[in-house]
């Protein structure tokens, strides 16, 4: 594994965010929901997210997510993300999201 030096940690815009809408993504190659994200004072944005082994739909609005939010956005399909959700894979390659625990502001920065 690579070491990183801490200014190249600071450069990653990780932050958190509250789910605000799920929507299905029956174009993506892999099962996946199109997730709208309120991250505060950094606007609303959406991503692609391979998490529909562990999460249905109606329990993911309100939940707070983190993401990176300054990768140059990618398309997928015919869709456009704009920020990556995080995750951890599961013994079986399934993605459970990183939790945060407790409420914070959206927007916040991990430290």
């Amino acid at each position: 594994m690579e070491t990183i030096s801490w200014h190249d940690f600071e450069k990653v815009a990780l932050h958190a965010g509250t789910i605000l809408e799920v929507a299905d993504f029956p174009e993506a190659r892999k099962p996946a929901y199109k997730i709208k994200v309120d991250f505060g004072p950094f606007g609303i944005k959406w991503s692609s997210a391979q998490i529909t082994k562990h999460y249905t739909k109606e329990e993911l609005p309100g939940r707070q997510v983190m993401g990176v939010i300054n990768f140059p956005k990618k398309q997928i399909a015919n869709f456009m993300s704009e920020f990556l959700v995080t995750g951890f894979a599961d013994e079986n390659g399934d993605i459970v999201l990183a939790a945060i625990d407790k409420p914070v502001p959206n927007g916040s920065k991990l430290i």
